[in-house]
């Protein structure tokens, strides 16, 4: 019998689009995970196969700044952080990967806070 589960689904999405995409050290991915309580993101070089830099809406840096906000705020909060993050590092281009999610909602907010940040993608 088939699995149609959604988070079946969703990982059989995701290897898909990672055939396709692949980050580097000039253009690394960043990647975006979205649990139902939280969000998390990271930048990642797929040919050194390290995380370059991470944020979620669990760090403690975040969690103090993100009160009385709604989960789509605080995912815009987190691409923002992870933005200002990976600028330091000196990256500025990268290649989203929305890891099987819909591109809507959260993972969308992460998207434009991102930018808002200045990562181009």
């Amino acid at each position: 019998m088939a699995d149609k589960s959604k988070s079946a689904a969703r990982i059989r999405r995701h290897a898909r689009v990672r055939k396709q995409i692949a980050g580097s050290a000039q253009r690394p991915r960043l990647n975006v995970f979205r649990s139902l309580s939280e969000m998390y993101a990271q930048v990642i070089d797929d040919q050194a196969g390290h995380t370059l830099v991470s944020a979620s809406t669990i760090d403690s840096e975040l969690r103090s700044k993100m009160k009385g906000l709604n989960k789509t705020d605080q995912a815009r909060l987190v691409g923002k952080t992870i933005a200002e993050r990976a600028k330091s590092k000196g990256v500025k281009l990268v290649v989203f990967d929305r890891g099987g999610f819909r591109y809507t909602g959260r993972v969308k907010a992460v998207a434009d806070g991102a930018r808002e940040g200045g990562l181009e993608f």
